[in-house]
């Protein structure tokens, strides 16, 4: 029953749900500014706290543009991460009330790309003060 982000190409809203939302929908800022990334993600977390509904649906079809070359899709990756440790923080209290499987996602999407930072890091640094191969990180990654 609870889906924490219906991807923008392939959802569908009811219309009575959208215009229930849309003042919000509309306004939304980022430190201030108009937000123009994670439109998708944040919709459905209004959804969410509004207490309707989202689901998967395994046997819809959709067609969406994907990006073919490695600087596009590292740009798409950048965008759909800020939206999600932005709107982590929006969601973080609906968690109690939805699906433990979802609070493992959430956990799971936001402690990743840090774990994977943190081993980055650790690794350089072994291998600048040590001038050693850090196997432990390099598994780790």
């Amino acid at each position: 029953g609870a889906v924490m982000c219906c991807c923008g190409p392939c959802a569908m809203y009811r219309r009575s749900a959208l215009l229930l939302l849309l003042d919000q929908y509309e306004t939304q800022l980022f430190r201030g500014k108009p937000s123009d990334f994670g439109e998708d993600r944040h919709l459905t977390i209004l959804m969410l706290k509004a207490g309707l509904r989202t689901e998967y649906v395994p046997d819809a079809i959709a067609a969406t543009i994907v990006p073919d070359r490695l600087g596009p899709y590292l740009r798409q990756q950048l965008r759909w991460a800020r939206s999600t440790f932005r709107d982590t923080l929006l969601a973080l209290r609906l968690l109690p009330s939805l699906d433990r499987y979802l609070t493992l996602d959430v956990v799971g999407q936001n402690l990743g790309p840090l774990l994977l930072a943190l081993s980055v890091v650790a690794g350089l640094a072994q291998f600048v003060l040590t001038a050693t191969v850090p196997w432990s990180a390099v598994v780790m990654i």
